[in-house]
């Protein structure tokens, strides 16, 4: 019998990541990554005065760096999202009326959807940090569709009060861009990176397959 090969993220120290968010620890988890998570302490709000692409990526840079100064052998993944329509900056809701300005903003629109991220290993002075940006468009929705969207649990702690990978799907028309990027991590560009600062490589396995496996007896 053949055996089964298959790829794995080899990492050379450990790697952590500096968010709380559920949507990107799954999203790294999907592609085979191990990890720790450790909470940057960063205030957002220390950067607001920032135009949106240099607010993402300077913010990303700080959380990285906040952990990795405390775990010098590591590599740190920082990252933060934010939706911008015409220059205005939409953070998470604070309220059911600030969803609902939120989902007028965007309703029938483009908008963009900007994550920076950043890769620290302080140990080694290594730095990586970039924004990508990818553009949603939605549809034309009734008063009655953004109100029953904003009475579910689902915008309140998402970056422009919508989660495109849950029951917010049904409001997006187009994307043009990386989708892992608007759930809340652009994927792809991260693994690249870590690859190409030496962070992870790439191993092949062998499966051998279990003879006893799969086989039922009544």
């Amino acid at each position: 019998m053949e055996r089964a090969i298959y790829s794995v993220p080899v990492i050379s120290a450990p790697i952590i990541l500096a968010s709380q968010s559920p949507r990107r620890q799954r999203l790294l988890e999907a592609a085979g990554l191990h990890f720790r998570v450790i909470p940057s302490q960063v205030k957002e709000s220390n950067f607001e005065a920032l135009p949106p692409a240099a607010y993402a990526k300077t913010l990303a840079e700080a959380k990285a760096k906040d952990v990795a100064l405390k775990h010098p052998d590591s590599w740190v993944i920082g990252a933060d999202s934010i939706v911008v329509i015409e220059g205005v900056i939409l953070e998470k809701p604070v309220s059911i009326s600030d969803a609902r300005r939120m989902m007028g903003l965007l309703n029938g629109n483009t908008h963009q959807v900007l994550t920076g991220y950043a890769i620290f290993h302080a140990g080694d002075s290594r730095v990586f940090s970039d924004v990508e940006i990818t553009e949603v468009t939605f549809k034309r929705m009734t008063d009655e569709e953004m109100e029953w969207y904003i009475q579910t649990p689902e915008p309140y702690d998402k970056a422009g009060g919508y989660a495109i990978q849950g029951l917010g799907s049904f409001m997006v028309r187009q994307i043009k861009g990386s989708y892992t990027n608007v759930v809340g991590l652009p994927v792809c560009e991260v693994l690249d990176q870590l690859y190409r600062l030496g962070a992870i490589s790439r191993q092949i396995r062998p499966v051998i397959p279990n003879a006893a496996a799969g086989n039922c007896s009544s």
